[in-house]
């Protein structure tokens, strides 16, 4: 059985390996170098904005796609698509073509088939492995993810600064191929699912009956899940709070690398920190947790307080992830996976909108410091609101089979 394991896992690992450093590269690194051009600021909010709004309409068709077709054929897509997107962007530099609105399409690309990504590697993750093997799938998961993804993203700022875009468009093209490789190469076992008997509207209709029928159930993940609206909308104002009071790269690449390891941490320990309680109740204290440290870098006068704060945060919203991807494993049916999942990353993408929203405007009337702020307060009040829904969920959610 661990050999077993061990032959599924090792090429899977690699290809998140590398499909962490090339979408790190280009989620993390990119808006720095946008913004070594002055006022630039409420451009890279607005270039998100339009990646969220974009994502957030594709959400429903991705998410039927999943529960359709092979989960492994699409990670593979995925990562071909990135590879060739790479290649365009180092192409381009090395014929004297690059520009911002070239980044700005190339963000996008990544943006949206990372969301694609991502999703599908939680249906894939429930599809191939057994439910006693979740925890510990979902540990190596979290390190191999955020040590390459936010790693590379320190990495990238600094090869920016030490490089420039031609190195680091073939650094990224070079991982997307390997990423792409490993994949073809990981053994999949597609689950029964009832692909042939509903079509693809009649399935995308569905999407909305399935968050209905459990609304108490649903409301609680969705809670949960703003802590990723919530590190995105850090991830940007950060580096043009840092951009706007002149501090340097280094320091950018500090509060990635802090976030990364505070992820690594949770990584290491997850399996037993899940044992320790039920999934919504460690799903509450993380949220809980990870709304103090949010506060703690609204306090923060210099920039190394903010990493300590940053290495907390990380910690916290890995547990709260993690322990709201195991419950999900376990409860939804195999079949709803990526539709499950899609409503909740159309709330997230929602919020991220608006979050961006927030970042131009702060970022326009030179106000960007308050901005940690509004997310402390934001994050807060969904952690209060989830203890009051913990108690109203009747069940630790009956687990269902898995086919």
């Amino acid at each position: 059985m661990k050999l077993i394991m061990k032959s599924r896992t090792i090429p899977y690992l690699s290809g998140r390996f590398f499909d962490g450093i090339s979408s790190g590269l280009f989620m993390m690194a990119l808006p720095w170098i946008m913004l070594a051009t002055p006022n630039m600021g409420s451009f890279v909010a607005m270039v998100a904005l339009a990646c969220t709004a974009i994502s957030f309409f594709l959400t429903p068709f991705f998410s039927t796609l999943i529960d359709r077709h092979s989960r492994k054929s699409l990670l593979v897509l995925v990562q071909f698509i990135q590879f060739g997107t790479a290649g365009v962007v180092f192409v381009a530099y090395s014929l004297d073509l690059g520009s911002h609105w070239l980044l700005a399409g190339a963000q996008l690309v990544y943006w949206v088939s990372s969301n694609l990504g991502w999703t599908t590697n939680n249906a894939f993750t429930q599809e191939n492995y057994e439910p006693h093997e979740y925890a510990s799938i979902s540990g190596k998961q979290e390190v191999i993810m955020q040590g390459t993804t936010l790693g590379a993203g320190a990495l990238g700022v600094v090869l920016l600064e030490q490089w420039g875009m031609l190195e680091f468009s073939a650094f990224a093209t070079i991982a997307a191929s390997i990423a792409t490789l490993s994949y073809i190469i990981t053994p999949y076992r597609q689950k029964l699912r009832e692909t042939n008997t509903a079509s693809f509207i009649e399935q995308l209709k569905e999407s909305k009956k399935i968050i209905t029928n459990e609304p108490r159930f649903y409301a609680f993940l969705m809670l949960s899940a703003l802590s990723y609206p919530i590190l995105t909308y850090l991830g940007k104002l950060v580096p043009i709070w840092f951009s706007e009071t002149g501090v340097s790269g280094h320091w950018l690449a500090g509060y990635n690398i802090a976030f990364g390891l505070g992820s690594l941490i949770t990584g290491i320990f997850v399996t037993r920190l899940l044992s320790l309680s039920t999934h919504t109740s460690t799903i509450v204290y993380a949220m809980i947790i990870a709304a103090v440290s949010v506060v703690g870098m609204s306090f923060s006068v210099h920039p190394a307080h903010l990493l300590l704060f940053t290495l907390i945060f990380g910690v916290f919203n890995a547990l709260n992830r993690i322990a709201r991807t195991n419950w999900m494993h376990h409860t939804i049916a195999v079949e709803q996976r990526g539709r499950a999942d899609g409503g909740l990353q159309m709330f997230a993408t929602l919020i991220q909108s608006i979050s961006y929203v927030v970042i131009a405007l702060l970022s326009h009337y030179d106000l960007t410091e308050y901005g940690f702020m509004i997310a402390a307060i934001t994050m807060i009040g969904a952690a209060m609101l989830m203890r009051f829904l913990a108690a109203k969920i009747t069940t630790n959610q009956v687990a269902v089979p898995q086919n």
